[in-house]
């Protein structure tokens, strides 16, 4: 799993990031009402999340790279 979002754009990404972010809340309030079978799940999600805002974070600063590249040459 932490290997399968490196080959995503970066669109796929930050859609993949905002349906997991929809997912976890919805986790988050399902433990608040108590009808959860796995807790763990709630962790690894959050992980997920991280990962996916790290891959973006990435994809980011490489294309504020490659911009400034360009204006200099």
């Amino acid at each position: 799993m932490k290997n399968s979002f490196r080959n995503l754009s970066f669109q796929e990404l930050k859609v993949k990031r905002d349906e997991l972010n929809r997912k976890y809340m919805e986790l988050r309030f399902q433990m608040v009402v108590g009808h959860v079978d796995n807790p763990l799940q709630k962790r690894t999600m959050r992980r997920q999340i991280a990962r996916l805002n790290t891959l973006i974070g990435q994809q980011v600063k490489a294309q504020a790279v490659a911009s400034i590249v360009e204006k200099k040459a």
